[in-house]
């Protein structure tokens, strides 16, 4: 149990959040009724690239990512940092490839834009596993992290804990649409930032340096712990290789073709800020390897040196020690009294923010890619009811299947598992659409359908035969595996069923290089600041 003090704190944030995500919807209740749906779905789109970078990155991090990366940090040291810094170079390929072609085909949803690049079959196939993918991925993952936040830190239990917030945040975010979901996340992006530095500085403080660290890393012979880049026989099943090969198509899916976190993007007042904001998010994605990740790694080797008691973390029967409650300990144990309330908000922000996100994006997808379909005369009144309905049956579906993501032993891996076995199929269909004009509709659509299929196939032999030739591939490489298979088919099936009339896409793929523009700007200048930074960062922790 923590302090009164801190539950004051925690408590009074989360009542200023939700205060401020439903007066910025009530307030822009005028703006709704006079630009209809677009304002509550896409807010108009007006949205400017501070904006857009903060509630990209605040949709991307939740409790799942402080909970879990300090887990990962704890168990395997900087390792899975390479999601967080290989985020960083897909965001590059979001701002010069993708979000243009987004913004001048005038899409509201990313299923919207297959149709226009495709057929309406890929269209219906990716509203289903993106409304699927937002309720498992990015709910559900997040409110098994919060559900362990607060019955660890307020002895409350897990589900009356999550159902609390859940109902919190769905209430601003179906009143206030995009425009509170966005305001609320930007909010929330910096209190997740100043509190996870909080505890970052009070690790390193009570460790006594980076020194001190790395001399019990080489006293327990650990030292790979402070390497990203690990060798092929790696025991961690993320040697090099896996991290270049199968993180792109985990991206890429998840930051360019996924409806849940591009909706910011498509909400952009123009081309000029739908490409600044995921550069911007992409230079705030240095920060997480360094404030999520690194503590964890501090928390290891307080605990060998004894200034981090465990004991709490042990299963009475078995002796084991369950270091998904590592985040908690360490701010119960490392932080006096009133920081700890700021860290319980900051857990609260990134729970909250990926929360609302989720379901902006449901609650977009129902509307226009599945009711407006079938009703196409219907008002925007409607629409906006069918979102609100929807976005609350996706939140009771999402706590419905809690007890069964709660069987992963790492919820960062869990996540990530399930994501390698999803991704492949959309990332080909999105790749190949963009910069290949020859890819056909035809192709698209058994590509979907059959690398979903194989997807699914793959991920339940690998459960129920761990130990198979399946079960060992690590998930980076299965992804990149079931990639390179979707590529050829489509490729295959393209030359063999070619479209009749790609002429009419021509605002919708990569031509030639004619494309690129005739001066450098500031969004190519940034992407090349960025990716030189990355590149350093890789090569110091390689």
């Amino acid at each position: 149990m923590i302090h009164p003090l801190d539950s004051v704190i925690s408590g009074s944030y989360i009542l200023a959040i939700f205060g401020i995500g439903l007066w910025t919807g009530l307030r822009h209740q005028q703006r709704t009724k006079d630009d209809g749906a677009g304002a509550y779905f896409l807010a108009s789109k007006s949205l400017r690239w501070p904006m857009i970078g903060l509630a990209l990155f605040a949709s991307n991090i939740s409790c799942v990512h402080l909970v879990s990366l300090a887990q990962s940090g704890f168990d395997t040291g900087l390792l899975n940092g390479n999601f967080e810094w290989m985020a960083s170079l897909v965001l590059i390929l979001l701002a010069l490839f993708f979000a243009p072609y987004y913004i001048r085909s005038g899409v509201t949803t990313l299923p919207d834009f297959l149709e226009q690049r495709y057929d309406r079959a890929s269209r219906d196939w990716l509203t289903g596993v993106s409304i699927a993918s937002a309720i498992i991925v990015h709910i559900s993952f997040s409110l098994l992290a919060g559900g362990i936040v607060l019955e660890t830190l307020f002895a409350v239990d897990m589900y009356t804990g999550v159902i609390a917030i859940s109902v919190i945040t769905a209430i601003y975010t179906i009143v206030g649409g995009l425009s509170a979901v966005v305001v609320t996340e930007s909010i929330q992006t910096i209190v997740l930032v100043v509190g996870a530095l909080i505890i970052s500085v009070a690790a390193y403080d009570q460790m006594g340096g980076w020194q001190e660290m790395e001399s019990v890393l080489k006293q327990t012979h650990q030292l790979e712990k402070l390497s990203m880049m690990r060798p092929a026989d790696d025991g961690s099943g993320m040697p090099w290789y896996a991290v270049f090969l199968g993180y792109p198509v985990l991206g890429i899916w998840y930051w360019c073709a996924d409806q849940t976190i591009v909706q910011r993007v498509l909400g952009a007042k123009d081309e000029y800020h739908a490409r600044m904001g995921p550069l911007f998010c992409g230079f705030i994605k240095i920060l997480p390897v360094f404030i999520f990740v690194l503590p964890g790694l501090f928390a290891y080797t307080l605990a060998q040196t004894g200034r981090l008691d465990l004991s709490v973390l042990k299963n009475p029967a078995s002796g084991e020690i369950h270091t998904k409650g590592i985040y908690t300990l360490m701010i119960t144990q490392l932080l006096p009294t009133g920081l700890i309330g700021i860290l319980v908000a900051a857990l609260l922000s990134g729970l909250m923010s990926q929360i609302s996100g989720a379901l902006n994006s449901i609650s977009t997808l129902v509307s226009y890619d599945l009711y407006q379909r079938y009703r196409p005369d219907t008002t925007d009144r409607q629409l906006i009811r069918v979102g609100k309905i929807s976005a609350g049956l996706a939140l009771l579906v999402s706590l419905l299947i809690l007890p069964l993501l709660n069987r992963y032993e790492s919820i960062f891996n869990g996540l990530n598992d399930i994501i390698a076995h999803l991704a492949p199929p959309i990332t080909c269909v999105f790749l190949l659409g963009i910069f290949w004009k020859k890819a056909s509709a035809i192709s698209a659509k058994i590509t979907l359908w059959f690398g979903s299929a194989l997807g699914f196939v793959v991920f339940v032999l690998a459960k129920l035969a761990p130990q198979s030739i399946i079960g060992n591939v690590p998930f980076l490489m299965v992804a990149f595996y079931l990639f390179c298979f979707c590529v050829m088919l489509q490729v295959v099936l393209s030359k063999t069923f070619p479209d009749a009339a790609p002429s009419r896409l021509q605002l919708l793929y990569w031509k030639t290089t004619s494309d690129l523009p005739a001066a450098w700007g500031s969004y190519q200048w940034l992407s090349l600041l960025l990716g030189c930074v990355m590149g350093l960062l890789f090569w110091w922790f390689r």
